[in-house]
């Protein structure tokens, strides 16, 4: 059988976020899902290091970088028009299911129990996600402050709200990434490599 997966997933590069906004620099779902994995991986290692969680930090990061792949056939869907009822929401859930059985009927009937888990969370995956949507969040806040860093307003009240969003999750992990590690994102190359 020929397949088409993989060849799907590289077009990551193609899609834009941030579609409202006017940005700096364009951020592709790919970079976006790679942030996100590292994030994840970050999140779950301070859980289990200072939260006594006991969950993979590796299974995290694989997870993460599945995390947004139907958006490969359906686009980056803006936040205010995402959430603007719970109509537009539920439509767009069912756009994003059908989106990811698209994506994994391309795939080798032998890979497909492996990988089907990392696309569709099963009970197993479903344990991971409150780190996968903080990681997320995370990850968008890092490009509101590296927006702002380069002069740009218009990630101000982005970034305000993410950063309540973050803390609205009430994840351990996350607060302690948010105290850590997001100040760093708004620095200049030289000061990160002193």
């Amino acid at each position: 059988m020929k397949s088409n997966f993989y060849a799907l997933l590289a077009r990551m590069k193609f899609i834009n976020r941030w579609g409202l906004m006017r940005s700096t620099h364009n951020e592709t779902l790919s970079e976006h899902c790679l942030d996100t994995a590292f994030i994840a991986h970050a999140l779950v290692i301070i859980d289990n290091k200072r939260f006594s969680g006991k969950l993979n930090p590796d299974r995290a990061a694989v997870l993460a970088m599945y995390h947004d792949a139907s958006e490969i056939l359906t686009g980056d869907m803006p936040t205010p028009v995402k959430y603007f009822n719970p109509d537009i929401r539920l439509a767009y859930k069912a756009a994003e299911m059908s989106a990811c059985e698209r994506l994994l009927a391309g795939l080798p009937e032998d890979m497909r129990e492996e990988i089907e888990p990392c696309v569709i969370y099963d009970e197993e995956a479903k344990k991971y996600e409150p780190f996968i949507k903080a990681a997320d969040k995370l990850s968008a806040l890092a490009k509101c402050i590296e927006e702002r860093g380069m002069g740009n307003r218009e990630f101000e009240d982005a970034e305000i709200s993410t950063k309540e969003a973050i803390k609205a999750l009430n994840l351990p992990a996350a607060d302690v990434f948010l105290d850590t590690f997001m100040q760093a994102y708004g620095s200049t190359l030289d000061k990160l490599s002193r």
